[in-house]
């Protein structure tokens, strides 16, 4: 039975079936003539096509070639249907050709770092994918195909150029943590709130005027960035995320805060800073795990007395 792949570069070094060929300047690769080869690395090099002899390489279970200067898409890796990590980050495509579609086997992909104007939707058919590092591209919106992604636990489409999530990503149940800041958001759609086990949602850096009423279904959401955004207002349904430790809020037009906040018992970090906030909802002074408060660059008219009990039991207020 083969060992477990761990999902980074050093498996091709230190296992006797990998090859590292990273950090050479190769503008071309010769076929070493290791049929048997599981990895390859060929990050950081000068190549603006993969090798055609990787085709050929049946049992390869992990290639990367990050750092490159590709080009062409990857259309010769249809065969390799044992691959389970692929990383083609930080390079020059502008769309991923016709040689996605089926790996099963694919837990793993990386496409972040290029000027991407699609995603393939033939991606959807890699339905064992894991992993889905999409960052940092030129994406203006998603194939519906990857709504079949419902092993997917990590998604990352920051820094694009959507303007709203499709109503699928609700489909994917298994999402443990979603990224989808940096790009030109309006609104998040009421079926995140079927994303049941996330715990990681960072919206930072775009146009979001509200938030869903769904967003509380999130009960077991820990993180939730926000900052840089025009939120003026938040649903009452918020203090339902009884798990949240981390509300970054910072940077938007928020004028009030819901007397909800008081059911956020979990939180111990607060971020306010640079709001339109005049007043504080007494509710603050219940949450018992709080360590940080940051209420900077609001024009407040008055500072509660039970910002002085806070800092009283340990409670950093930054005012």
């Amino acid at each position: 039975m083969s060992s477990p792949l761990p999902l980074h570069s050093r498996w091709a070094t230190d296992n006797a079936r990998g090859l590292d060929l990273s950090g050479q300047g190769h503008e071309r690769i010769l076929d070493p003539h290791r049929p048997d080869l599981e990895a390859l690395d060929l990050d950081h090099n000068r190549l603006t096509a993969l090798p055609d002899w990787i085709g050929a390489l049946a049992g390869l279970r992990f290639l990367s070639a990050y750092h490159n200067d590709l080009v062409d898409p990857p259309d010769g890796l249809t065969g390799l249907t044992r691959l389970e990590v692929l990383n083609l980050s930080a390079n020059r495509l502008v769309d991923l050709g016709h040689g996605l579609d089926h790996h099963t086997a694919l837990r793993l992909l990386d496409v972040g770092h290029n000027p991407l104007v699609s995603l393939p939707v033939a991606l959807g058919a890699n339905t064992g994918l894991e992993y889905l590092y999409a960052s940092d591209g030129r994406l203006t919106a998603l194939p519906d195909s990857l709504s079949q992604l419902t092993r997917l636990t990590y998604l990352n489409l920051a820094d694009n150029h959507l303007a709203s999530l499709p109503e699928w990503i609700g489909d994917l149940r298994a999402l443990v943590e979603l990224r989808v800041s940096g790009n030109r958001l309006t609104h998040l759609p009421e079926e995140l709130g079927r994303l049941s086990g996330l715990r990681e949602l960072h919206a930072v850096n775009n146009q979001l005027e509200s938030l869903p009423v769904a967003v509380g279904r999130l009960g077991r959401l820990r993180v939730l960035g926000l900052q840089a955004n025009q939120i003026t207002d938040l649903p009452e349904a918020l203090g339902e995320l009884t798990a949240l430790t981390d509300l970054d809020l910072r940077f938007n037009a928020l004028a009030r805060l819901p007397e909800s906040f008081g059911g956020l018992h979990a939180l111990r970090r607060l971020d306010l800073r640079a709001n339109a906030l005049m007043t504080l909802p007494p509710a603050l002074a219940e949450l018992p795990n709080l360590e940080r408060l940051d209420l900077r660059w609001n024009p407040l008219t008055a500072v509660p007395g039970w910002v002085a009990e806070l800092e009283a039991r340990g409670c950093a207020v930054l005012r």
